[in-house]
């Protein structure tokens, strides 16, 4: 049975709220969240459902307070928990938001992406980092535009490869520092694997055990691990050094 929400007397309705809506059987469902909430959740950030929404009822209108039938919901989503139906809503809904909290949102992501850009990357020559403010103007250059169903991560990794392709800003990956230590006669095994996998090799001991240090990009570290515990049967060992580069003579980051 559809239904409003009743407000008590002298209790103002609830304005700051954020609308989640998914359009599922030729319906339309909508849930009340706080705001700021969805992407926390989304994010796995925020755990708790009960942060999240306002009320744990789906309504076919928000605005208007009113609620879903029962019957409805039982036929679209085969379940009959209505706090579970949120939280498919949350998951797959789309979130209503003015044109204004839009744009607000996109600037926000427009510069988490650009920050994520500064972070990971240098120029190739110098090996300095570049400010976030001129990572914003390349990305403006080049007319890139935030997604705001993709993730920021993923973005700014999409960033550094357009930049590179379109050669709006001479840019790299800050290469990855990386100490490595293999006990006993594994290290000679791995130590021929690093050596093709290394962009540079700072440090190179063997004797009973092998000691290296090594530039590599970001995206090996995996493999430097899996094949130094694999080799080792979990002996050896690899630690992060650090990520940016830097010129001789700087703070180390």
């Amino acid at each position: 049975m559809s239904g409003k929400i009743v407000q008590p007397t002298g209790q103002k309705r609830l304005t700051n709220v954020a609308i989640v809506r998914l359009k599922k059987g030729g319906k339309r469902f909508e849930i009340a969240c706080y705001p700021n909430k969805v992407s926390q959740w989304r994010s796995k950030i925020e755990t708790d459902i009960d942060e999240v929404l306002q009320t744990p009822k789906v309504f076919t209108n928000v605005s208007k307070g009113e609620f879903a039938k029962m019957a409805d919901l039982k036929k679209v989503f085969d379940i009959d928990d209505e706090t579970e139906i949120c939280k498919l809503i949350l998951s797959k809904g789309e979130l209503q938001v003015s044109e204004k909290e839009r744009a607000a949102q996109l600037d926000e992501m427009f510069r988490d992406i650009a920050t994520l850009v500064a972070d990971k990357c240098v120029h190739p020559e110098t090996k300095r980092p570049y400010p976030v403010t001129m990572i914003e103007k390349s990305m403006k250059a080049m007319h890139f535009s935030v997604k705001p169903s993709k993730n920021t991560k993923q973005q700014a990794l999409d960033v550094i490869k357009q930049l590179k392709e379109t050669g709006t800003l001479e840019i790299q990956r800050a290469l990855m520092k990386l100490r490595v230590a293999v006990p006993g006669k594994s290290g000679k095994k791995v130590r021929e694997h690093l050596r093709k996998i290394a962009l540079e090799v700072e440090e190179d001991s063997f004797e009973d055990d092998l000691e290296m240090v090594i530039l590599v990009d970001p995206g090996c570290y995996r493999e430097v691990f899996d094949l130094v515990t694999s080799e080792t049967k979990g002996k050896g060992q690899v630690e992060m050094i650090s990520l940016k580069e830097v010129e001789e003579g700087e703070e180390k980051l």
